[in-house]
């Protein structure tokens, strides 16, 4: 419909375009005449028509003609609709085959992603595991030395006890010898 468009404002433009006086308003008389030649077209053009039969059949002729155009233009219209229509539900059809292969695409990133992210948190937990098991080995290793480190040091001591005891007694023994 809009090829119809175009192409009558084309033939204004150019009916336009041949005329080489300026666009004014035509005098009264211009307009008269118009309207007078026009109807006497058109009656002589009737009269023909009744007298002539060939003449009423090109007029038949000439308005079958028009009917067919008109029907020609109202069936490539019909069919560049239809065209249109099967060109945009194909466009959609792509559109959305594309859409879905896409998000298929996306699905396959998004679970690749959670498995690395899942990888990942295992060796979370597993160096933290580790972490920890060393620190609680440190904290036992410590505290196991802390008790050799108090057996020792109460055995010492009790050496030291002794020895004490000891020398007091050599003293003394030393001292009755030398009385």
């Amino acid at each position: 419909m809009s090829s119809l468009y175009t192409r009558s404002k084309e033939y204004a433009r150019s009916r336009k375009a041949q005329s080489d006086s300026p666009p004014s308003s035509p005098s009264p008389i211009a307009k008269t005449l118009r309207r007078l030649h026009g109807a006497r077209s058109s009656l002589c053009f009737r009269l023909e028509a009744a007298t002539n039969p060939t003449t009423s059949d090109s007029y038949s002729d000439r308005a079958s003609s028009r009917s067919s155009a008109y029907t020609r233009r109202e069936n490539r219209l019909a069919a560049l609709s239809s065209r249109a229509e099967e060109e945009s539900n194909r466009d959609y059809k792509k559109l959305y085959e594309s859409a879905l292969s896409e998000n298929q695409k996306l699905k396959s990133k998004l679970q690749e992603a959670q498995l690395e992210l899942a990888d990942i948190k295992s060796k979370l937990e597993k160096a933290t595991q580790q972490k920890q098991e060393k620190t609680s080995d440190r904290s036992s290793m410590l505290e196991m030395e802390k008790r050799v480190c108090v057996s020792i040091l109460t055995e010492l001591k009790s050496d030291n006890q002794r020895l004490k005891d000891e020398n007091g007694a050599l003293i003394r023994v030393i001292s009755k010898l030398s009385k």
